[in-house]
């Protein structure tokens, strides 16, 4: 049920990805839609100037539309702004896109009618998904380019995709038993202009790293126990000492996966502390959380706002007042998924780090073989892992430049200024794709680092309460190499358990487990 104020990350998650969710107009929000839409209409028939309803777009804002027009100008900014290029965005974007829109409709600030509304909201439910280009959004005004797109198939152009089919706009709202919609006043503005697209990919990035966070912190429990660290440096007095609020939460989860284990090492004072890397998995992996934390913050609140312009207010009494602002301007955004990506930078480049001591003899005090595998020269064993993974962070280093850091004109310098959210958006879940990879190449050293250090301890040596069922999940699938073998598929295997939130849901599982 949507009214404009309450739609949540998980919910968009689940539409996004669950096509047999129905979504639905709230009644109070239907009579603001109504109530905004008949003030479109009294501004028109009062004469008023208004911005894109009465006039042009952009550097037009000074050309006055003659009254018999109106519907013709809503449908030629659809048609113009439809200038999208590159790879088409996954279906479950353009499906957290369209329920964002008609949430964001349903606020009652942007003049649709309900029947266009309803149109969205039904194309949504029966699964007819427009096909929108990834590339040509400059985060302000908004997504024009993307929304342009989206929004054809309701006027019976464009193309869609229903059914697993692709094929033109009109074609598939016939097929899933909908009629195209005439655009009014107001209509086309208020479909294309916001912040729509970087919202949903914005969802979606939130909802990987925080998926990312938990494995990480997983991945590094078991790569510790693989390497005979200590957990001395998670200990609760020293996180205290410093008290960021996600540092001490890290500290506490790690302390609790490894929990009961019998592979970490006691106090040694010949060997005080370990690697960084290990040494400071909360104060990074926190940090993370942190970046995690503002993301979610940030897309949170734009789930739920007035994106388009210009917007339709309401007096005590009832009179309508229009007002041309700035609610289409990405930065917040553009701003937070920077943030975002540089952070899951971080966490795939510890990871990387982890993994280099797991292949590296020299690098772990010959607690494992080198590149994990017996007999090497003839055997590469996980040497190419940890290119793999070196390949991956290097380019995640690339992909966290800001993109919010650039802007460049348009629309004849009248629109001078621009977030660029849509490219920061795109770039952190890239950036978190590469992670997912190299916590899958992790996961899979760190597992056969544990079966070499269980010949050493013997067969009733215990991994920790949360890491122990994490590596029967990858031993089911994936055995010990005693020698080389094709390693793709291994890979994928982990990774597909990663990208499932199966490694996630198995360890905090085990955690709510009671003790024997």
């Amino acid at each position: 049920m949507i009214d404009g104020n309450h739609l949540t990350i998980e919910q968009t998650v689940a539409v996004a990805f669950d096509p047999t969710i129905e979504v639905r107009l709230d009644v109070a929000a239907r009579q603001k839609v109504i109530q905004a839409q008949q003030a479109v209409q009294n501004f028109i028939q009062d004469g008023q100037v208004v911005y894109g309803v009465t006039t042009g777009f952009g550097a037009f804002k000074d050309r006055i539309i003659p009254k018999e027009d109106v519907p013709q100008l809503q449908k030629n900014i659809l048609m113009s702004h439809a200038a999208g290029v590159g790879p088409l965005l996954d279906t479950p974007t353009v499906r957290a896109m369209m329920l964002i829109r008609a949430n964001t409709l349903a606020k009652g600030h942007s003049g649709i009618r309900e029947q266009t509304l309803e149109l969205l909201i039904a194309m949504l439910n029966r699964g007819v998904h427009p096909l929108v280009p990834s590339q040509g959004s400059l985060g302000a005004s908004g997504d024009l380019a993307p929304l342009a797109h989206m929004a054809l198939p309701l006027i019976g152009l464009g193309e869609a995709e229903y059914r697993g089919k692709r094929m033109p706009g009109k074609q598939a709202l016939q097929r899933a038993g909908l009629v195209p919609a005439q655009l009014a006043a107001k209509e086309g503005l208020a479909l294309t202009n916001g912040t729509t697209m970087m919202t949903a990919l914005g969802v979606l990035a939130v909802h990987e790293a925080e998926r990312l966070a938990c494995t990480a912190d997983i991945a590094g429990c078991l790569s510790l126990e693989a390497l005979h660290g200590t957990l001395r440096a998670f200990d609760a007095r020293i996180h205290a000492a410093r008290p960021h609020p996600r540092q001490i939460e890290c500290a506490a989860f790690l302390r609790e996966l490894l929990s009961g284990s019998t592979f970490t090492r006691p106090d040694d004072p010949l060997n005080v502390q370990d690697a960084y890397t290990l040494r400071c998995i909360p104060q990074v992996h926190g940090a993370v959380r942190d970046a995690i934390a503002y993301a979610r913050w940030v897309i949170e609140i734009e789930l739920n706002a007035a994106t388009d312009n210009p917007l339709i207010f309401f007096d005590s009494q009832g009179n309508a007042e229009v007002i041309s602002g700035g609610n289409f301007h990405g930065e917040p955004i553009a701003i937070a998924m920077d943030y975002l990506g540089i952070a899951l930078t971080e966490l795939g480049n510890i990871s990387e780090r982890r993994l280099t001591r797991l292949t590296d003899e020299s690098s772990n005090r010959e607690t494992l073989p080198a590149f994990l595998i017996q007999h090497g020269g003839l055997n590469s064993g996980f040497m190419l892992l940890q290119y793999t993974a070196a390949a991956l962070a290097s380019e995640n280093k690339v992909l966290s430049h800001p993109a919010s850091a650039d802007t460049i004109p348009s629309s004849a310098n009248i629109e001078d200024h621009v977030s660029m959210g849509p490219i920061a958006a795109r770039k952190a879940r890239q950036i978190a794709a590469n992670v997912e990879r190299i916590l899958a190449l992790e996961l899979l050293s760190a597992s056969q680092g544990i079966d070499f250090r269980r010949r050493i301890l013997g067969a009733q040596a215990r991994l920790g309460k949360g890491t122990a069922p994490v590596y029967e999940l990858i031993r089911q699938q994936i055995p010990f190499l005693e020698q080389d073998d094709i390693m793709y598929p291994h890979i994928e295997t982990v990774r597909e358990m990663i990208a499932a939130g199966k490694v996630q849901e198995v360890a905090l599982a085990a955690l709510k487990t009671p003790p024997d």
